[in-house]
């Protein structure tokens, strides 16, 4: 995994928003328990393939997804509280990527145009808009460095979701096979070392899309979990530039970029 660092609650970035997106990077700190204290890497054949098909299936010119999701969070109290969000996902390849997510928190729209990467919280009726270019994930990089903003699920639309997907993993194993609305997926269990359990069921054919990721993160506060279903995987959707770009209305405020 890419990013080093995970947020539990709101984004960074879009506080001055009022809503959060809910969508970040799957790594960051956390110390799973009984991690290998070594550098070797143990990764199940069987999990490797199905990991670079899910790869391949992923660096296609275009597909869209739509993810279902639970934050586990502490707050300021100490209660252990949950945010849900469900976002519906456009990428074409190499430089647009639409993100529309409902939650709790309110609704929040994120678009990559190729030229600029803007995010518009319609409860606040607040956007943010900054020149971008480059891949998709060099942008979201970008973002998250100048303005922490973080993307849950951003691997899998990294330039080589794969390999993003077991960055500084040292252990992966296949637990076995379980029916997700009637197609068989491999649940799978994944250490990445110092403080970060994942688990994953990735669909046991040639498309071989996730449709549950679970996140654990050992070493903060309350242990909290980021809990994702996916779903309505379209691999060949019609997409045009129009679906890249947000429609901010003209009583909106811009804010400045947020840094960290």
């Amino acid at each position: 995994m890419d990013t080093k660092h995970i947020r539990a609650g709101t984004l960074l970035a879009l506080i001055a928003l009022g809503a959060t997106t809910g969508f970040t990077s799957l790594s960051g700190r956390a110390c799973a328990q009984n991690a290998p204290t070594n550098s070797q890497t143990e990764i199940a054949p069987e999990v490797q393939s199905l990991i670079a098909q899910m790869g391949k299936t992923l660096s296609g010119k275009a597909f869209s997804f739509q993810s279902t999701t639970i934050r586990e969070y502490t707050n300021a109290q100490g209660y252990p509280l949950h945010i849900f969000h469900r976002a519906i996902v456009l990428v074409r390849r190499p430089d647009r990527v639409s993100v529309d997510i409902t939650g709790d928190d309110g609704q929040v729209e994120m678009a990559y145009d190729g030229k600029a990467l803007t995010v518009f919280g319609h409860d606040s009726n607040k956007y943010m808009s900054q020149p971008a270019s480059g891949t998709i994930q060099q942008v979201l990089q970008e973002a998250t460095q100048k303005s922490g903003v973080d993307f849950p699920l951003a691997d899998l639309v990294a330039d080589a979701p794969d390999k993003a997907f077991l960055s500084d993993v040292k252990t992966g194993v296949a637990l076995g096979e379980v029916n997700i609305d009637d197609v068989v997926c491999v649940h799978m269990f994944f250490v990445q070392p110092p403080a970060i359990e994942i688990e994953a069921w990735v669909e046991k054919n040639e498309q071989a899309v996730p449709r549950r990721i679970i996140v654990s993160y050992r070493d903060l506060p309350g242990q909290p979990r980021f809990i994702s279903q996916l779903s309505a995987w379209n691999l060949s959707p019609v997409i045009t530039d129009a679906d890249f770009a947000i429609q901010i209305p003209p009583t909106a405020t811009k804010i400045e970029e947020v840094r960290r």
